[in-house]
């Protein structure tokens, strides 16, 4: 049997069709950049001598601070995915916050813990009111949500916590969260890191900082990248909440119930933000509730969340990332961070060598010039000023979001403006 194909034409040629190109899938780009980064931070810390980089105390304090900020980006990942830019994640955190402490101070941890989500979600009900409800802004809304946040914990601290600690800005101490250790892991991975063998002992220390001294709340954070994804990806309920955000009128005009999903979005958002508030709480080596102690870590959230290009995945990446950094400042002081100055050199004459390769040569210059801006940083300091070393998570935010804006590609409808109806 012969299949005759027409050409068009006596005597033409056809061409065969191009093969689609063969990418990677999403955890496999994630699994890759992993491994550049390790490899990054190995090969770093053997040219500069600084362990922080690549010990288990740094990967321990990386975790517990990357966990407020993975709280809030999943909180922007549920909220943006419909359509809705929250960028009040910071005032619920701040509620978070407040919650935890009064909900641990009389209930215990896990009653702190559902008393910070009860009133992230309040913050995030009261956003979808005016968003979805009323047609507010979404910056408006969002920055609304931000003060009256500070102000109502403000507010509810004078009136609850000053009577017990004598102090307004501060709870009186309460119960933390236990932690938990894989011992026989730990110990191998400790003795492995205490070898200093060049990459091999890297690669323990940042693994035992990941399997010592870990809480509930973090194992629980961690499952809900997962759960998230399969929820919004692989459910009914998440394709038509993610209708929302991509054309909510074809959604409509489908049965689905688009004031519904945004509100439930919006109040998983508020409940999420609320988590990454108890995070700051109720984790060992964390202080009690301070007034405004989230330190804009809800527009750092948001930042992971759009580096991540609105995917769970890409967000937990996004957030140990700043975590990282944060955690890195702590360990190791203006010396450490200085040094990563330096791996971050390596990393953009790769990049710059890479993009000749391509022929790309505005992004090669570009690299090439922040590699020599860099260096020279690194070069003419011994470590950074004790001023700025602080604000080092913020620093890298504005950096990656610079480095990452070309690939980002947001849900089509985000802060659109929706009526009920529209699809008539």
């Amino acid at each position: 049997m012969s299949t005759t194909v027409d050409t068009g034409s006596p005597g033409a040629v056809t061409e065969p069709p191009p093969r689609p190109k063969r990418t990677l899938p999403g955890w496999a780009r994630g699994a890759l950049w992993g491994v550049v980064a390790v490899a990054m931070l190995a090969t770093t810390s053997y040219l500069t001598g600084i362990d922080a980089l690549t010990s288990g105390n740094t990967a321990q304090n990386a975790l517990r601070l990357a966990l407020p900020i993975l709280c809030a980006a999943l909180g922007g990942l549920w909220a943006e995915r419909s359509g809705i830019i929250n960028i009040g994640l910071e005032g619920m955190m701040i509620l978070g916050t407040w919650g935890a402490a009064w909900g641990a101070y009389y209930g215990g941890v896990w009653a702190g813990l559902l008393a910070a989500m009860v009133f992230g979600a309040l913050g995030g009900l009261l956003h979808a009111l005016a968003t979805v409800t009323f047609g507010v802004n979404h910056i408006v809304s969002g920055v609304a949500i931000n003060l009256l946040g500070l102000g109502v914990a403000k507010y509810l601290a004078n009136l609850v916590f000053e009577p017990l600690s004598g102090n307004p800005r501060q709870s009186p101490p309460v119960p933390k969260f236990d932690t938990y250790s894989a011992t026989w892991l730990a110990d191998w991975l400790g003795e492995l890191e205490a070898a200093r063998r060049v990459g091999i002992s890297d690669v323990a220390g940042l693994l035992r900082g990941l399997v010592t001294q870990v809480s509930p709340l973090a194992m629980l954070a961690l499952l809900l990248v997962p759960v998230s994804y399969l929820v919004l990806w692989r459910t009914r309920f998440g394709l038509r909440l993610r209708s929302c955000g991509e054309n909510p009128v074809a959604a409509e005009s489908l049965g689905v119930n688009v004031y519904l999903h945004k509100y439930v979005a919006l109040l998983i958002s508020g409940a999420f933000a609320g988590m990454g508030g108890a995070s700051l709480v109720l984790l060992p080596g964390g202080a009690d509730y301070l007034e405004n102690q989230t330190n804009g870590r809800g527009y750092i959230g948001l930042a992971a969340m759009i580096f991540g290009n609105w995917r769970p995945g890409g967000l937990l990446g996004g957030a140990a990332l700043f975590g990282y950094s944060d955690g890195l400042q702590l360990s190791g002081g203006g010396e450490a961070v200085l040094a990563l100055c330096y791996g971050v050199v390596l990393l953009l004459v790769v990049l710059a060598g890479w993009q000749l390769y391509r022929r790309r040569w505005v992004a090669a210059g570009l690299a090439a010039a922040g590699a020599v801006a860099l260096y020279l940083l690194y070069w003419t300091n011994d470590e950074l000023p004790r001023e700025l070393i602080p604000y080092t998570p913020h620093f890298v935010t504005i950096i990656v979001l610079a480095v990452a804006a070309q690939r980002l590609r947001g849900p089509r409808a985000l802060a659109m403006r929706y009526r009920r109806g529209e699809g008539e």
